[in-house]
């Protein structure tokens, strides 16, 4: 039997609508339709996003599925996590969607840690601090925009309401909001009531892999699709890639390398405890109701924002330029620490680059490629650190890394990561989002028995790459400097 899904896939660059299709136990995966996503910015909201033109773009993409009349079962939406829409009494959205990168998120910290101490914050979701967490931008809204919303539901459940006219909030992605609690597997009615917020408000919660509805009768017409199934897989992108990890047993590890890393394993139950607070470790929803205890770590958006300054400067570089550029430079010359908040949205990144290995008494990087080599260095010294950690918390010995997502194509950055690390790195698939979104479809609508199935046909149907570690003293003393770099 063959058959075939769409998964709309958003990311904080770019989103595209890709068609997945199951046959004689092989999964295949097609784009149809990509465009790029770029926030709007305005004196008085500052970053927000184009709600409107993105969803004009998935019904450009709808069409095209359309056009190729195939028997499509059904599909799903997945985006990152923590943004969200506020929806009117019409059930209209209420305009701006903001960007979690929107400066007016310190004024929630603030406002949340006036009413709940952050000890108490993490106890209840055991999710880590994260200035951009939904929580700190929600209580960074006006009373009146909170008081003219009906409903609100993280973006990826927002762009399935779109679709189909449901408006529920999947488990993966309303755990990250920071207020989810995974022990009751609700809302924490404890924050909200605390920040005094209407529970009324919250979308109701549905497990990964629930049926919404169909799509809506014009989408439908319009498309040609007629009336598909609209499912709720994970909505946040992480949940989906992580389901698509081709892995069995508990060895192993994830990385989801893409603008942010997302690094951790996947666990049956949440660890939520003083140590894992101290650590900033969070325990995000995945599919079946499992735990990923990640840390979010800045992943190649360092590599992006470098190579945007050079465009700036009449300077275009392509990323495998950028690569070969790093592999001939220095090692170790300069390190950095990609998670200190001077890199999170630096006017120049170049710039900042610079005056940190400046006020670290390091060499400031000479050429593209020495900034490139100390990205990557960098990034692959700070998955060890996290993996380190990992290790605390949970007891496990690790030999794996799965490296998914795009960042899984860099392989100079995947071969420094074994290196870093001392782990077989096993990257790939490179599209474990959509692949993931797709998978869980098929198992909701009875094509799949379960997750496992769905990783060995993943596994028999996808090529990786493996990186064995070349272990040496360069990565070790490299490694001694960089936590001392942190811990400064």
């Amino acid at each position: 039997m063959t058959t075939h899904y769409l998964a709309c896939d958003f990311g904080a660059e770019s989103g595209r609508l890709m068609l997945g299709t199951l046959k004689d136990g092989q999964l295949f995966l097609e784009e149809l339709h990509r465009f790029p996503n770029t926030p709007l910015e305005d004196a008085q909201h500052g970053l927000h996003w184009n709600i409107a033109q993105l969803f004009a773009e998935v019904q450009k993409g709808l069409k095209i599925a359309g056009a190729r009349n195939l028997p499509i079962s059904s599909i799903s939406v997945d985006g990152w996590g923590v943004d969200y829409f506020l929806l009117g009494a019409e059930g209209q959205i209420l305009e701006p969607t903001f960007c979690y990168r929107n400066e007016r998120n310190q004024r929630g910290v603030d406002h949340v840690f006036s009413k709940v101490p952050w000890e108490e914050v993490y106890g209840e979701t055991g999710i880590q601090f994260i200035k951009f967490n939904t929580l700190y931008q929600l209580a960074a809204e006006t009373p009146e925009r909170l008081g003219q919303a009906t409903t609100v539901l993280p973006l990826g459940d927002g762009f399935n309401y779109l679709l189909c006219g449901v408006a529920k909030a999947e488990a993966s992605m309303a755990s990250t909001t920071q207020i989810y609690d995974p022990r009751t597997v609700d809302w924490s009615d404890k924050l909200i009531g605390a920040m005094g917020w209407s529970r009324d408000k919250f979308a109701d919660i549905v497990p990964s892999g629930t049926l919404l509805g169909t799509l809506r009768p014009k989408l439908a017409e319009a498309s040609g699709l007629g009336g598909i199934d609209v499912i709720a897989t994970c909505s946040h992108d992480t949940g989906a890639a992580v389901a698509a990890v081709p892995a069995l047993g508990e060895d192993w590890a994830y990385l989801s390398s893409g603008t942010w890393s997302l690094i951790g394993v996947e666990l049956s139950e949440p660890i939520i405890s003083d140590q894992s607070r101290e650590l900033n470790f969070t325990n995000e929803i995945g599919y079946g109701n499992t735990v990923r205890l990640l840390r979010n770590v800045t992943g190649l958006w360092v590599v992006q924002e470098c190579r945007r300054e050079w465009e700036k400067l009449g300077r275009s570089y392509d990323y495998a330029t950028l690569a070969q550029l790093a592999t001939d430079a220095e090692p170790f010359v300069s390190l950095i620490n990609p998670d200190d908040d001077c890199f999170f949205s630096p006017d120049n990144m170049l710039e900042t680059i610079e005056k940190f290995c400046q006020d670290t008494d390091q060499p400031v990087p000479a050429s593209p490629g020495a900034f490139i080599r100390c990205a990557l260095e960098s990034l692959a010294l700070l998955y060890r650190r996290r993996l380190s950690q990992v290790a605390e918390l949970t007891g496990r010995t690790l030999n794996k890394l799965h490296i998914v997502g795009g960042g899984s194509k860099n392989a100079l950055l995947n071969q420094f990561a074994a290196n870093a690390c001392d782990l077989e790195v096993i990257a790939g698939p490179a599209e474990a989002t959509a692949i993931g979104n797709v998978i869980l479809q098929a198992i909701t609508l009875g094509h799949l028995p379960d997750l496992d199935m769905a990783r060995q046909t993943i596994s028999d149907s996808m090529d990786v790459e493996i990186f064995s570690p070349v272990s040496d003293d360069g990565w070790r003393s490299a490694y001694d400097r960089f936590s001392a770099l942190v811990d400064r």
